[in-house]
């Protein structure tokens, strides 16, 4: 079973790792880089950030 500490640790691994695709999305539209492989991995961390804060929910 995972802790609540464990929970609020991957929460902002996840929130850090978001802004630092986010970041480098910004610097890719601005040179006219490719950015579907950062907008995909954005989705995919706002899908584990959400299942994050489903279970953290469970300690409320």
């Amino acid at each position: 079973m995972t802790t609540k500490a464990k929970l609020e640790q991957q929460l902002d691994e996840l929130k850090s790792d978001y802004v630092r695709i986010q970041g480098d999305l910004d610097k890719l539209e601005f040179v006219k880089g490719r950015v579907s492989s950062a907008e995909e991995q954005l989705i995919r961390i706002e899908g584990e950030i959400a299942a994050v804060r489903k279970e953290l929910e469970r300690f409320n």
